[in-house]
């Protein structure tokens, strides 16, 4: 396979189980705006809090505390009202290979759904749960790729240095994604990839964005256990990039299912990846 000059990719593949887990309602099940993920993270954390406090040994870049395992794709419940006998569903997107990881996941849902879930905790029932393993290709594509349409699907952050990005150009994208995938695969996966930090973030710089049609959402939630009251909100829409594209793709494409950026456990920083054909 040829390879983008000057590219250093050892990490080839990447893991994702991808768990749907489907619900009966028994009474009314209703999610806030904006916020089913978050419900169901701190639904989670209560019954069973090692899932949400993940500590580690110092890893990539001096992190100290490791990626959780997993992120909730909830998005489609925000603002829903499941009546009494109506289904509903959500998946979690795993990083760890275990099936058994899987399983335990599934049982803390059936418990959680069990003991009521969303506004006024509306009781519910786990139908079915089923598994499916991806293994998706890192290698850059085969074929030239100069443009992509990158749709910020649910509320983004990307840490730019010190501060929050207020525009999502690509080399602090790329950067985001690049990490998120490498501490996954260091903690869940074959280890460290070995790429070459310095000269793909180069690469990613020369990638210009075209077009940019995002607009700031404002979301806030309360902590049960403090009180206080916290933004959860980010960017949403769309942007346009041209360059030479083909080593990245297969790193954007992965972080469907990983997200970008800050809180991506309960489904912030979803996005889409399209590949643009020429005119």
């Amino acid at each position: 396979m040829a390879a983008t000059a000057g590219a250093s990719f050892h990490l080839q593949s990447f893991f994702v189980n991808r768990l749907r887990l489907s619900f009966r309602a028994q009474h009314r099940v209703r999610f806030p705006s904006g916020k089913a993920g978050n419900v169901l993270r701190g639904a989670l954390g209560a019954i069973a809090p090692e899932w949400i406090a993940a500590r580690a040994r110092t890893g990539p870049s001096g992190m100290r505390n490791r990626p959780r395992p997993f992120v909730l794709r909830a998005a489609h419940l925000d603002g829903k009202s499941i009546a009494a006998g109506e289904p509903f569903h959500f998946e979690v997107n795993l990083f760890d290979r275990r099936y058994s990881v899987a399983a335990a996941i599934a049982d803390a849902f059936a418990e959680i759904a069990r003991q009521g879930l969303g506004v006024g905790r509306g009781q519910a029932e786990l139908i079915s749960s089923a598994c499916d393993r991806l293994v998706l290709d890192l290698r850059p594509k085969m074929i030239p790729i100069e443009k992509v349409l990158i749709r910020f699907v649910t509320p983004t952050e990307l840490k730019d240095e010190n501060s929050l990005a207020t525009r999502p150009g690509f080399g602090i994208l790329f950067a985001r994604v690049r990490d998120r995938i490498g501490a996954l695969s260091t903690f869940y996966g074959d280890g460290p990839p070995e790429i070459d930090f310095k000269g793909i973030g180069e690469r990613a710089s020369r990638v210009r964005m075209t077009r940019c049609d995002v607009r700031e959402v404002e979301i806030h939630r309360r902590s049960s256990r403090t009180g206080q009251v916290h933004p959860i909100g980010g960017f949403v829409g769309e942007a346009e990039y041209e360059g030479a594209l083909a080593e990245f793709v297969p790193f954007l494409e992965a972080a469907r299912f990983t997200g970008v950026g800050r809180q991506t456990v309960w489904g912030k920083g979803q996005i889409e990846v399209g590949v643009v054909s020429p005119a």
